[in-house]
């Protein structure tokens, strides 16, 4: 009989976690990528790694037809990496192999900042004022439009890469050369997104299908980049303020005729109130899917892969705690000397886990992105002041030093 496999297109931070969910659920992960030596898990992992281009269609349909002669494939699922545009790839995989999957056309559209922006709008879903440019000039003229501060960003991409917040000409002029100049990389013709700065407190919403599954709150630190430094789940919220997130987050998926698998939504609680900010089409990143299987009991990637390969998905809480997580971030550019400290954090009670992503002797070059990231730390107890305390005893237990960049002579 032929083995039962989990085709995984890319990667990310959660791709170790599907693989062992996978392996505990009876099914063999194969990793699909135009470069497998990036996951260095697959390794520690021993599963099949094949080299393929995942942005060719074509490709990915004949290698998974190669491979369906000798394995059962149960089903396909993949990351953002090294773009969001691999979800319509494998929503078009899965209709095309007759797998469940998302709806690769409303992958696509959500995936566009802009034509997201307008599905919403049209919907009646508040948003940011916003504009779009391709060029210096169009830059300015939205910027004066729509009224500095603006928030200025790629109309694609994910991991707030190219996003920054502009307060002046000034920093839009600087910002706009650093986008169109050669710096940022663009995966097609540059097109980039001018909105309106909404203020207030951050929340990240997780759903499944069409069900809420938790509400953080997220602090992503001082501007003018947007690097999140800490979630906490549940976010603090009062039965009217979840329920007014909940609708709205609902409201995304129909306007953007998404609702099956995964997704993430950003909003800030504005003056006028919920003010969405960003659609992903997909389960947020690690340390997200830990946190909610800490306070709520729910093995959020599990659920996603019974999904996947059609088995009835079980997303009861069973549990009530505060998880939290603290991102380590460097205030710095340079050289990691060391990192201290991992050990007896991991050892205070209550902390779940410890990461490091940086070792000794790596450089450091902060992008202002979610690849400024260097580890997390995760704590759950039953109350928020406690997992607060925890969380914080645990990272003042955590140092490193970076020294700077040798200075080359001339």
């Amino acid at each position: 009989m032929a083995r039962r496999s989990l085709i995984l297109i890319e990667g990310a931070s959660n791709m170790l976690l599907y693989v062992q969910a996978a392996k505990r659920i009876g099914l063999h992960p194969i990793s699909l990528s135009s470069d497998p030596d990036r996951y260095n898990c697959l390794t520690a992992e021993n599963i099949d790694a094949i080299r393929v281009d995942t942005d060719n269609l074509e490709a990915l349909i004949h290698e998974c037809s190669r491979l369906r002669a000798a394995y059962d494939i149960a089903g396909i699922t993949g990351f953002p990496n090294p773009s969001e545009s691999v979800h319509a790839t494998v929503g078009a995989l899965c209709r095309y192999f007759n797998l469940p999957g998302p709806n690769p056309t409303s992958i696509e559209r959500c995936c566009d900042k802009f034509v997201q922006r307008q599905l919403l709008g049209q919907a009646g879903v508040p948003i940011p004022a916003y504009r779009l440019a391709t060029n210096a000039t169009d830059v300015e003229s939205a910027a004066s439009e729509v009224g500095l501060p603006v928030i200025v960003k790629p109309a694609v991409g994910s991991g707030s890469s190219g996003v920054r917040l502009c307060r002046n000409v000034d920093e839009l002029g600087e910002h706009t050369t650093y986008l169109l100049g050669g710096k940022h990389i663009w995966r097609s013709s540059p097109r980039i997104v001018v909105e309106e700065f909404a203020q207030g407190a951050h929340y990240s919403v997780e759903l499944m299908g069409n069900e809420v599954i938790g509400i953080a709150a997220a602090d992503f630190g001082s501007p003018p980049h947007f690097v999140c430094r800490e979630y906490i789940y549940p976010a603090l919220l009062t039965v009217d303020e979840h329920r007014h997130i909940a609708d709205i987050s609902l409201g995304c998926l129909q306007a953007l005729g998404l609702g099956w698998g995964p997704t993430n939504i950003d909003l800030r609680w504005t003056k006028r109130g919920p003010v969405v900010i960003e659609v992903n089409p997909r389960l947020a990143g690690t340390p997200i899917p830990q946190l909610i299987q800490l306070a709520y009991g729910v093995d959020f990637v599990t659920e996603h892969i019974k999904l996947v390969i059609a088995e009835e998905c079980n997303l009861r809480r069973t549990r009530s705690h505060t998880a939290a997580a603290r991102i380590l971030v460097p205030d710095r550019d340079g050289i990691l000397d060391w990192i201290d400290g991992g050990g007896r954090a991991a050892a205070v009670p209550g902390v779940a886990e410890v990461k490091f992503s940086i070792e000794p002797k790596m450089p450091i070059v902060r992008k202002g992105d979610f690849t400024d990231r260097i580890g997390y730390i995760i704590a759950a107890s039953p109350t928020f002041a406690r997992t607060n305390g925890i969380l914080q005893r645990a990272v003042d237990l955590i140092d490193w030093s970076i020294i700077p960049f040798p200075i080359l002579a001339d």
